[in-house]
């Protein structure tokens, strides 16, 4: 055991001195947040803890553990690991696709007896890492070289085609949000993120041919969802209602009359958050935005702290993610991006789903805790 901790937690800093470094602010609004959630669930329910709020909570209780744990890791474990848990993470997201179990019409999940895990949330966490570990230590010549760009774009599409292929596109597109982000900030040339674009906006024709009828209907009810109120676009008719009628106020807790209806679909997974605002209104929603928003800033600032590019890199990237995953579910609930199945991290009922944030947090905080910590090209 001591020598297990001699080389898994050793750096300058004891272990105690580490803890004491966890920026503890942030698990607060980070607890502040989930019990957001759980009350979110415990009204889903109908005022019942089961079976939504009771599993969600004992799961944050392990997450915090976790996130703990990860805080305290010498981070040049972590940086040794990016690559080999990339290609750890793309053999998870095979085997989903050879015999992975089937769940509303998705082949997105394992079932390992004890657990069924979603490699694409760790596909999430593990592009990052393994984009942040490419970048570390470049000169900005050598980021701009064109065959420096082959691998990292091979990084993010690889998983990206395993995961579209289950299919989950909405996964997939945060994950190329994430890793076209992290080409941004590791120094990619502006010119070919603007042919990229050009590139991308010339293909939708030819990708539209592509998607799933279920996928090119999302994206027709986007654009006018009254045009199908009764079929394809009653979620997020539903979901407009939900929130209009919360007014500013709110219609009290257990009092929303749209979810508690059954109007309202997924109203613990993808809608919670139209839950919430019917419940708590406007100035409910606005609290957790709010919320959301501390989050978000504190996972940037810890970034710009850290000294070393790998830290820097994969502080940035991980709050990204975090960023898109509110964003776009907040958005598609208020019906101005299409519904793509994305939840709202940490409040919607999921267990991958909320273990892989709260692991990405504990890298976050890896990262303040060894901010000053220095890695050497070539480690």
């Amino acid at each position: 055991m001591a020598i297990f901790q001699s080389s898994l937690f050793s750096d300058e800093m004891s272990l105690l001195g580490k803890v004491r470094q966890i920026a503890w602010s942030l698990v607060f609004f980070l607890f502040i947040y989930a019990t957001i959630g759980f009350l979110s669930l415990y009204s889903a329910a109908g005022g019942h803890i089961d079976p939504w709020a009771a599993p969600q909570m004992s799961r944050f209780v392990l997450a915090v553990g976790l996130l703990v744990i990860i805080a305290v890791v010498d981070i040049k474990w972590i940086f040794r690991i990016a690559y080999p848990f990339h290609i750890l993470v793309i053999i998870l997201l095979l085997l989903v696709d050879i015999f992975g179990h089937i769940g509303m019409g998705a082949q997105r999940w394992l079932d390992l007896g004890i657990i069924k895990i979603q490699p694409s949330e760790l596909a999430k966490i593990s592009t990052i890492l393994c984009l942040a570990r490419f970048y570390h230590g470049k000169e900005v010549y050598e980021v701009k070289q064109l065959k420096n760009l082959v691998m990292p774009v091979l990084m993010i599409l690889l998983p990206v085609g395993l995961v579209v292929a289950q299919p989950d596109l909405g996964t997939g597109l945060s994950i190329v949000f994430g890793g076209v982000a992290m080409l941004f900030v590791g120094g990619v040339s502006i010119w070919l993120f603007a042919a990229g674009i050009g590139t991308a906006i010339a293909a939708i024709p030819i990708a539209w041919q592509f998607l799933h009828e279920y996928q090119q209907k999302r994206v027709l009810i986007f654009m006018n969802p009254e045009s199908d109120p009764l079929g394809a676009g009653f979620h997020i008719t539903q979901s407009k209602i939900a929130l209009g009628s919360g007014g500013i106020t709110g219609k009290g807790f257990l009092e929303g009359t749209q979810s508690h209806l059954n109007f309202l679909p997924e109203k613990h997974t993808d809608f919670i958050f139209t839950l919430w605002a019917e419940e708590w209104g406007l100035l409910g929603g606005l609290f957790l935005m709010m919320i959301l928003g501390i989050i978000i800033l504190y996972g940037y600032w810890i970034s710009f702290r850290c000294r070393s590019q790998f830290a820097r890199l994969v502080a940035f990237g991980l709050t990204i993610n975090f960023s898109v995953y509110v964003l776009v579910n907040i958005g598609m609930v208020m019906g101005l991006l299409p519904v793509v199945g994305i939840p709202l991290p940490m409040m919607s009922y999921g267990g991958t789903a909320m273990l892989s944030v709260m692991v990405a947090f504990g890298i976050i905080q890896c990262c303040h805790v060894h901010r000053d910590a220095r890695l050497p090209k070539g480690f």
